[in-house]
């Protein structure tokens, strides 16, 4: 049986950040495609996890890329129409049980392309 990862998501002027909550996580595969994002992957105890999630707007799907680390999957993908803000990730006005805002990481967009372009450049070097 499969079930939907705990997912965090927030906003930024050139990407939308996504994060899959699973440890130790193995057999990850992300999908990103213009219009949506497959992910799934298997825990250290065999549980598989499935997302799937219609995206609010249009991302540039061949600038998206994602980063495994022993706690989560993080995937960033490049907004098809920069410093637009998105709402929301999914298409439709629900909200789903399993995914939440990251207000850590939501923040005032103001000076914030500096911070951004540092942080996909880290992201870059993995």
């Amino acid at each position: 049986p499969r079930q939907p990862a705990k997912t965090l998501w927030y906003d930024r002027p050139r990407y939308v950040y996504l994060e899959f909550c699973v440890e130790d996580s193995t057999d990850v595969k992300v999908v990103i495609e213009d219009h949506r994002l497959v992910f799934s992957c298997k825990n250290a105890d065999g549980m598989e996890f499935y997302n799937e999630i219609n995206l609010y707007a249009r991302v540039n799907s061949k600038d998206s890329r994602e980063k495994r680390s022993d706690r989560s999957i993080t995937c960033f993908m490049r907004k098809w129409k920069e410093k637009v803000a998105w709402p929301r990730i999914t298409k439709e006005n629900i909200k789903p049980a399993w995914l939440s805002v990251d207000f850590d990481n939501w923040r005032d967009w103001e000076g914030d392309e500096e911070v951004e372009r540092a942080m996909v450049e880290q992201y870059a070097e993995v």
